[in-house]
């Protein structure tokens, strides 16, 4: 991955465009083009005591190119996508983005959810993870994600919109007010937990500990929310790791937003009705067999 070459300061107007993917997998290569205005340079003659412009200047514009290469990388969720700009995005702490009104703090975000398609924005640290709806393709999508990342980090706006807040959730930050069990999870989150977590374009959300059953509770966030394997990571994977460093942890639960509930809730109204209509149609076939044994 190349890093982006600074332009000079004294550019005219810059002309930007995405090319064609590069020959690596899941690698886009986005050019930006600054002009510059005309500065002559001047040559020193040796047969004469004054200076004089150099045939190279006369009219000529001094061009330098920046080049960016975003790469994708899959995530254990199908729907969602980790796109890599080369640059850090959000250092200070990473940012979820579910509808327009969450992402109005930040024109990236804005810009990203705009896209017809796309459902979830998430910024980490040098990673951008775009999540979408199961009827669209990527192939469809992915063209427009790359151009509004190339535009936003080559044009070095910034992240969040003037006096709005760019700091993350110290949600693992150690308080005074903890106990030193609770430390200790904290401590293993931030240290072990969450790098493993982003590398899949994701992360994790503490959200308290109850010291009576033990239970320590989690918010998935990112890729890592709605995906399928998203148990597997909290019971195979954070819960057994918690329990053998803190053996006062006894299980780990993850904590689902209100929209997350009633989409859960209305995923189990839909499977309900369709096992209704199932044994409503499997009955009736029985009637109808029944009916005409009996009729010979």
């Amino acid at each position: 991955m190349r890093p982006i070459i600074a332009s000079s300061s004294r550019a005219a107007r810059s002309l930007c465009h995405v090319s064609r993917p590069a020959r690596q997998t899941g690698v886009i290569a986005a050019r930006c083009i600054t002009t510059s205005s005309p500065r002559p340079s001047m040559l020193a003659s040796s047969s004469s005591s004054h200076r004089r412009p150099s045939p190279i200047g006369r009219g000529m514009a001094y061009q330098q190119q920046r080049t960016m290469f975003i790469q994708t990388e899959n995530t254990p969720n199908e729907a969602s996508l980790k796109f890599i700009p080369g640059v850090p995005v959000s250092p200070s702490g990473t940012h979820e983005f579910l509808d327009l009104r969450s992402a109005l703090p930040s024109p990236l975000a804005t810009r990203l959810l705009h896209i017809e398609g796309l459902t979830g924005v998430f910024f980490g640290p040098d990673f951008v993870t775009c999540s979408k709806d199961e009827s669209y393709a990527w192939s469809i999508l992915k063209p427009e994600i790359f151009a509004v990342l190339m535009e936003h980090f080559s044009s070095g706006q910034p992240l969040f919109r003037d006096g709005e807040s760019s700091t993350g959730a110290e949600d693992t930050r150690i308080l005074d007010t903890d106990s030193e069990v609770v430390g200790m999870i904290k401590e293993l989150l931030e240290t072990r937990v969450r790098p493993a977590i982003q590398e899949d374009g994701g992360d994790i959300e503490y959200k308290g500990f109850d010291e009576g059953t033990g239970i320590v509770k989690l918010k998935l966030k990112g890729s890592c929310r709605g995906c399928s394997s998203s148990s597997v990571t909290l019971k195979n994977g954070i819960e057994r790791m918690l329990m053998h460093y803190v053996p006062e942890v006894q299980s780990v639960e993850q904590v689902l937003d209100e929209e997350e509930l009633i989409a859960l809730n209305e995923f189990e109204k839909f499977e309900k009705r369709l096992e209704k209509k199932s044994q409503e149609q499997e009955e009736k076939g029985k009637k109808s067999s029944m009916s005409q044994y009996m009729s010979h």
